[in-house]
């Protein structure tokens, strides 16, 4: 099994009150997601709220797979880092990040970013 490792650096901007795809596993090659990056940005005076989903084939994004949910003031970023890399090891596997719903003066977008390996 040959890796490319570091492949994963994609960024992601996700706006308010919405969830999209950051990586998704293609041909059962294996993606070892490593950490998530979340950076809340913004001046707002309010606290953004990053989620992250763990999506076999066919599963949406809902609240049964929802692996992380952290509140992230304007302006900082923090580092998710599971004690074991997440494994997408099944063709259309994916993981998916959002944000919750952001109301008055707030972030007006999170950006993640995934760090990690994938089999070439």
């Amino acid at each position: 099994m040959a890796l490319e490792r570091g492949k994963l650096s994609n960024v992601v901007q996700v706006a308010a009150g919405t969830t999209v795809g950051i990586i998704t596993c293609a041909s059962s090659k294996k993606v070892y997601v490593k950490s998530i990056v979340c950076h809340a940005s913004g001046t707002g005076v309010a606290t953004a709220t990053a989620q992250v989903y763990f999506c076999p084939t066919g599963i949406s994004s809902a609240s049964t797979n929802k692996i992380f949910d952290v509140d992230i003031a304007p302006g900082e970023t923090i580092l998710l880092e599971p004690s074991y890399p997440l494994v997408l090891d099944t063709t259309g596997d994916s993981l998916q990040v959002g944000t919750g719903n952001i109301t008055g003066f707030a972030a007006t977008h999170v950006n993640f970013i995934i760090t990690g390996d994938k089999e070439s």
